[in-house]
């Protein structure tokens, strides 16, 4: 039983108990009700979502996970912020009620001290999860044609799912993405993945469209623009079948993306350019080669890096 369209739980979360808690014990606003209410409505929807029927059956790495995956839905860092206190409210008065024997929240810190960079998947993991989709799902080709997209442009989730139908431009071999801030640009797009949407645009999408997909590209089961939650959730489906134990995000398919980029040698002004980077500081994040690699380029090309040191005579 999921979270209703009024806002309602399942019993074992005791949501109103906790509002009640928070107007009356704590003197809360209602606004502050109201938000705090739906912050743990969300945090139900996501538990429910791994297999969690009541809140004692969450942990500090469910939580963890649940505060990236909120990251990865496009939400701004003080509504994130604001999700892991009223998560931590929650808890602690669940705990001081005695509903549940620990805090998992204890433990929970700051995304920033988490992890500062997603996990990169390698080119056999990105070659299992882009074959992933089986031939006998659905909508399987759509699955494929995302997957190929995101992987092929870095696109961010928001860019991904708000791709128009006109904005492949499939003779050119390129995709008009609109990024934050409303800005443009035009990314390349590899041959694998154009032939991947071209089917779906061709086979499926018409199938799907009953009058209100938008012009969206990428359209759910209802013939309606698939949402960043809907992408997200297939992104994680066909990890899982692929056997991935990296945890997988359209964020990681963009940072590994950008990585496999610089990588095979392209430079950083035009990854910059990819990404929608405003500051290259930002696009630098992700040349994080480890020392053994950068020993290794180091002594490629350094004209000094074998050279014999002179004798000092002592």
């Amino acid at each position: 039983m999921t979270p209703d369209a009024a806002g309602a739980a399942p019993p074992a979360f005791r949501l109103e108990l906790f509002t009640d808690f928070l107007a009356l014990e704590r003197g809360a606003s209602p606004n502050t009700v109201a938000a705090y209410r739906r912050d743990i409505l969300h945090l139900v929807q996501f538990l429910e979502g791994r297999g969690a029927d009541a809140p004692e059956r969450a942990t500090t790495a469910t939580l963890r996970d649940f505060i990236f995956h909120l990251k990865d839905l496009g939400l701004a860092a003080t509504s994130i912020r604001r999700h892991i206190s009223s998560t931590r409210t929650y808890y602690r008065f669940l705990a001081g009620e005695g509903y549940v024997v620990r805090d998992p929240t204890e433990r929970l810190t700051s995304p920033k001290k988490w992890r500062t960079l997603p996990a990169v998947l390698s080119q056999a993991e990105v070659e299992r999860l882009l074959a992933a989709p089986r031939a006998d799902d659905p909508l399987a080709w759509r699955d494929r044609a995302l997957l190929e997209f995101a992987y092929a442009t870095g696109s961010r989730v928001s860019e991904l799912v708000g791709i128009g139908v006109k904005d492949v431009l499939f003779d050119e071999g390129l995709a008009r993405l609109s990024g934050k801030g409303s800005k443009q640009r035009l990314v390349p797009v590899g041959r694998r993945a154009l032939g991947a949407v071209a089917l779906y645009a061709r086979e499926v999408r018409p199938r799907l469209e009953k009058g209100k997909g938008a012009g969206r590209m990428f359209l759910n089961a209802r013939g309606s623009p698939l949402s960043r939650v809907g992408a997200w959730g297939i992104i994680r489906r066909w990890a899982r079948a692929a056997g991935l134990t990296k945890r997988v995000t359209p964020h990681t398919l963009r940072h590994t993306f950008a990585t496999h980029l610089l990588e095979g040698g392209a430079d950083l002004r035009s990854v910059q350019e990819m990404l929608g980077h405003a500051d290259l500081s930002t696009t630098q994040l992700y040349t994080h080669l480890s020392g053994e690699e950068l020993k290794e380029a180091y002594f490629k090309a350094h004209p000094r890096a074998h050279a014999r040191p002179h004798s000092s005579g002592a």
